[in-house]
């Protein structure tokens, strides 16, 4: 998510860790870096002035705990968190929550992952459609309902005529036995009196214990006004960004929203029902500065792993061409690859990964799996010994091209890298005096 800003960020912390001396030239450096990134990220420019302002004069003349790389670190990390807007928890319990916002920001489908999120968590939860003027969410929401298995109420239950209090009241007493009742409230192309009115009511009636506000990234600044305005009508409690991968101004949304009373509690990080994932600002942080976010990683590995799927052994001893392939088919059930690599602290490795090291899909791993099936015992154990020759004798009895099998080969090296500095502990910030990252991490916070 956000890859330019991202990027940008994660370059403007290695040109830090890599100067020979800090001094005034360097943080101007820095702040001219940092400013450009947010700005094109969307971020107001007013925000922006006053966050380098604060940058700068911290860097240069705050007491320094740490050696000079590692205080300006540390002040970029603090000072990029007061932009990012503040996290709201949703408690893990009994409740009904009501979900409101414009027509087009992906709240039906928000509603569905919403709903993914509880039962991962052990809940059950249900949906209500409260949307009687759009009939393609309805069944939009109960084809997704069916897929994840979550039980669906909507104006299909009860007679004809029945307003939207009825029919949320109704759903919510066939769902009595459920722990969480999430209500799909209809959309609006603007903020009009009728909406608000209707959702004003809904909340009066069915005292919904939490309100949330769906959110599209595109809107980037324009997010403090729509919050502004729902806040108002019925009081939110916490705000879903959408479409958090598919924009350039999803900062904006972010510094946003941190200017009004509320917080967020989730981020929409893709199409799918599983891409929703709980914002918590310095977890969000440090995994786009490239510091990762390993507590983030843990948790989707102790949802969608057994047991018999780990195997830690390859951090034992060498990490041959077998080995890959197993820890891909592992990495496969946890979700998209470019997603679970951002929580690594690769650059805490010293490991720098090109767009084309996260397209690794199922063909991909088809394809890897018949090159594999082509190379004698020797060298699926042995890939160094991988010459030429042998690349060319892998392709033909394969059917493939030299370049797949070199393909497969640079992706065996970058791992094999990485797991060598895991098992080792040599996960340090390069030009950090060998500083530990997980205690220059402790230190941010």
């Amino acid at each position: 998510m956000l890859d330019k800003l991202s990027n940008s960020l994660k370059e403007t912390v290695r040109k830090i860790a890599m100067s020979n001396r800090i001094d005034k030239h360097i943080v101007d450096e820095v702040v001219r870096d940092i400013q450009r990134a947010l700005i094109q990220a969307d971020v107001k420019i007013a925000l922006v002035k006053e966050l380098s302002n604060r940058i700068r004069e911290r860097s240069l003349k705050e007491k320094m705990v740490l050696n000079p790389r590692e205080h300006v670190i540390k002040v970029v990390y603090e000072e990029l968190m007061t932009v990012l807007g503040k996290a709201v928890e949703v408690p893990l319990a009994s409740q009904k929550i009501m979900m409101v916002g414009l027509h087009g920001t992906g709240k039906t489908s928000t509603c569905a992952k919403l709903a993914r999120y509880f039962q991962k968590k052990g809940l059950k939860p249900a949906v209500i459609c409260a949307d009687v003027y759009r009939p393609a969410a309805s069944e939009q929401l109960r084809q997704l309902c069916d897929r994840i298995g979550v039980p669906f109420f909507d104006s299909a239950n009860l007679p004809q005529g029945k307003g939207v209090v009825e029919i949320v009241k109704a759903g919510v007493e066939e769902f009595e036995k459920y722990d969480v009742k999430i209500i799909d409230t209809a959309g609006r192309h603007a903020l009009e009196q009728e909406m608000i009115e209707e959702i004003h009511e809904l909340r009066a009636k069915v005292k919904p214990e939490q309100r949330i506000l769906v959110l599209d990234a595109s809107i980037g600044q324009q997010a403090s006004v729509q919050a502004r305005a729902f806040d108002d009508a019925i009081g939110i409690t916490g705000i879903i960004i959408t479409k958090m991968d598919g924009t350039a101004k999803g900062g904006g949304a972010l510094s946003a929203v941190s200017e009004t009373d509320t917080g967020i509690a989730f981020v929409g990080t893709g199409e799918t029902v599983d891409d929703l994932e709980k914002f918590e600002s310095d977890r969000f942080l440090s995994r786009m500065l490239g510091m990762g976010d390993i507590k983030s990683l843990i948790e989707m590995a102790e949802e969608s792993l057994r047991e018999e799927d780990i195997d830690t052994d390859f951090l034992k001893g060498k990490f041959t061409l077998n080995d890959l392939y197993q820890q891909l088919e592992t990495l496969k059930k946890m979700g998209p690859f470019k997603k679970l690599m951002e929580m690594l602290p690769l650059g805490g490795f010293g490991i720098k990964l090109d767009a084309s090291m996260y397209q690794v899909t199922e063909d991909k791993l088809k394809t890897f799996k018949v090159i594999m099936d082509s190379m004698t015992k020797a060298e699926r154990s042995e890939p160094k010994i991988l010459d030429g020759s042998r690349v060319k004798r892998i392709a033909r009895g394969s059917g493939i091209t030299t370049a797949e099998v070199s393909e497969l080969i640079k992706y065996h090296k970058m791992m094999q890298k990485m797991m060598k500095s895991m098992s080792s502990g040599r996960g340090k910030m390069p030009g950090m005096k060998g500083m530990p990252l997980g205690k220059m991490m402790k230190g941010l916070k």
